[in-house]
């Protein structure tokens, strides 16, 4: 806990900068309840699945590999809720697929998926299928796993998609439509702010087409934490980080809380088409609101993810 997770406010809800995972769903009986979590071995993914569990959900939680996902779930020891992993490697669509396909063939019940996993920063373009690789594994991969088990979500299930404040340093226009694949133009943050607008523009087009069926979508941030997620920054990044850790940095235990919130807080049923922060609801970028963005995305989604091998 950092010292001004101690002096922070707490929001209308009761929660704020320095509630935990515990701290939000304290008190709350998830038995009976199934619940997906994309990077369940680390950080923010691996804490989510254990408060989950703690509480009595049923976790699927996906790592790159089934073994990394088992070793995730066994290290949590014994706790309310069981747990079973699968492997979902979110930049190779085979493996997306196969994920959707083993869940749909269980007749798996989602009451929410958690859309946790991602990479931040690569300090050199790479990409993945001709895409710049945090687009396609922040948006893309997660796109075609969404999508492909929205009918398995319950009825009132959530989808809560794991966006970052980063979204404000995407690029002028929210998406560079004609350089998602870096060869205009890259720097590591410009894009990952790119693949963070549009997990949020997802959730928004998302929250649109759910509509009236008591299902929900929505976007976050979860806050400046120090985890596995900036391995990829320089020295001196890493070094401010340290340095801010006890000032400002949130913990795991905090920077897992809003995301528990948004899952499974009945403060929060009903709550869709929304940007999260501090599990409080805020104003993205002006580009996070545009519709017209969010269904251009949509469809060029779309366009990509038929194209992507099988």
């Amino acid at each position: 806990m950092s010292l001004y997770s101690m002096i922070a406010p707490k929001g209308e809800n009761g929660f704020g900068y320095g509630s935990t995972a515990e701290d939000v769903t304290e008190g709350l009986d998830l038995h009976g309840k199934t619940i997906l979590v994309t990077g369940c071995n680390s950080g923010l993914g691996f804490e989510t699945v254990r408060v989950l569990r703690l509480r009595g959900a049923h976790v699927i939680g996906t790592a790159r590999t089934k073994a990394k996902a088992d070793e995730a779930g066994a290290s949590q020891g014994s706790l309310a809720g069981g747990f079973t992993g699968i492997a979902c490697e979110l930049s190779d669509p085979r493996s997306v697929r196969a994920c959707v396909t083993d869940l749909q063939t269980r007749g798996t019940s989602l009451d929410a998926l958690v859309a946790n996993a991602g990479i931040m920063a690569l300090p050199k373009l790479e990409t993945a299928h001709g895409y710049e690789l945090q687009f396609f594994t922040n948006h893309v991969g997660h796109f075609l796993l969404v999508t492909g088990l929205l009918d398995r979500l319950a009825p009132k299930g959530r989808v809560v998609m794991l966006s970052s404040e980063a979204h404000r340093r995407a690029p002028q226009g929210g998406i560079q439509f004609d350089n998602l694949d870096g060869s205009k133009s890259y720097d590591p943050w410009t894009a990952y702010g790119q693949s963070k607008i549009a997990n949020l523009l997802f959730a928004k087009t998302l929250a649109k087409k759910l509509a009236g069926s008591g299902k929900t979508a929505n976007a976050l941030h979860p806050g400046v934490i120090k985890t596995n997620l900036g391995r990829n920054m320089g020295s001196i990044a890493g070094l401010a980080l340290g340095l801010a850790s006890p000032l400002v940095l949130k913990s795991i235990p905090e920077g897992a809380a809003t995301q528990c919130f948004v899952a499974v807080s009945p403060k929060a049923e009903g709550i869709t088409g929304k940007y999260f922060s501090h599990c409080q609801v805020i104003a993205p970028r002006r580009e996070g609101e545009d519709d017209a963005l969010a269904d251009r995305l949509w469809q060029r989604t779309e366009e990509i993810v038929a194209a992507l091998p099988r």
